[in-house]
């Protein structure tokens, strides 16, 4: 039996935390703060919105941050597969939280278009500055999580590439960058919305744009919502790894001298990480030793990859009929 893995120390696995969910809840309740400072000297209530909305940011990723570390685990003989799966529970619970402060958010839009709030000019500029503020923090805090979601997907940009490719590339990254991602998204976008909200209340008689504006932001919450909602709820219920994943598992696997097709393979996705479960065909008059020594070579060669955790290698003869084909990655696409 194998011996029981050496425990980490807790600031060993903060160290593992993820960064951008740790950025985004510092900021978040900072931005939070400003906005609650304009909102309840103005009655915006865009403002209001905007503030709750932060608030929601900076809890949801305290959550995020305490599961990523508790996800870093290393495997035990309890749970030999590790942690990677407490991540995504974590983020329903963040998800609940989203969903509580969109509707609070609605109902107050609701009331605002009913009962629009008077602003006065020196609350007009407190707001603009906490929305600056705003855009500044959570502007960088999405760029942040642009780059992560690169890194994590294994992405080369140059430049201002990693923008584009943060959009293509999210469904690679892990739970709580895509977290901060899509909600640092929705954040920059309402507090653009809630920044043109107020100047043209101010400036018009239109004073039921707040409302309007407040409703809006509530629901890009509620989209927030039931977007990580569902990524996590796919990963606690256990998927199939993207196409170019099993592409490359199956050139590693293929690389072998020994090794002439693969039979099956299935890769399921904890987290970040990777589970490899493969059935190789290897030369026939092989003895069981030479066997071994591929199944250890090959398993050597998959869990050197840094996103690959657990493989499991079985092996039988060639059987004379190519199983792994391009066609064999449509489960994949």
């Amino acid at each position: 039996m194998d011996p029981e893995p050496e425990r980490e120390t807790v600031l060993e696995l903060i160290k593992k935390g993820n960064k951008s969910s740790a950025i985004a809840m510092i900021g978040n309740a900072f931005i939070a703060a400003a906005k609650g400072v304009g909102a309840a000297t103005s009655g915006s209530g865009a403002m209001f919105a905007s503030s709750m909305h932060s608030l929601a940011d900076s809890v949801n990723q305290g959550f995020v941050f305490v599961g990523s570390v508790l996800s870093e685990k290393k495997p035990t003989r309890q749970f030999p597969t590790g942690f990677g799966r407490v991540i995504n529970i974590f983020c329903m619970v963040a998800v609940i939280v989203v969903t509580i402060m969109a509707y609070e958010t609605v109902r107050e839009g609701w009331h605002l278009i009913q009962h629009p709030a008077q602003t006065s000019s020196s609350a007009f500029w407190i707001n603009i500055a906490a929305l600056i503020f705003n855009l500044a923090v959570d502007g960088a805090i999405l760029l942040k999580a642009m780059k992560e979601i690169t890194k994590e997907a294994r992405v080369e940009t140059r430049g201002l590439g990693f923008i584009p490719a943060s959009f293509k590339h999210v469904g690679r990254s892990a739970p709580p960058t895509r977290l901060v991602f899509y909600e640092d998204l929705v954040a920059v976008s309402g507090a653009l919305l809630a920044m043109i909200a107020v100047v043209i209340t101010s400036m018009t008689a239109f004073k039921a744009l707040d409302g309007v504006v407040t409703i809006l932001i509530g629901f890009l919450m509620v989209g927030v919502a039931f977007r990580v909602g569902y990524d996590n709820m796919v990963g606690l219920i256990g998927v199939a790894a993207p196409r170019d994943v099993a592409e490359k598992v199956a050139l590693i696997i293929l690389s072998d001298q020994d090794v002439t097709d693969i039979n099956d393979l299935r890769i399921t996705q904890e987290g970040r990480y990777y589970h490899v479960d493969a059935m190789i065909e290897t030369r026939k008059g092989l003895s069981l030793a030479d066997a071994d020594d591929i199944i250890f070579r090959v398993q050597d060669k998959l869990i050197a990859d840094p996103d690959i955790t657990d493989v499991v290698i079985g092996i039988i003869e060639d059987n004379g009929v190519r199983d792994w084909t391009p066609e064999a990655l449509n489960e994949f696409a």
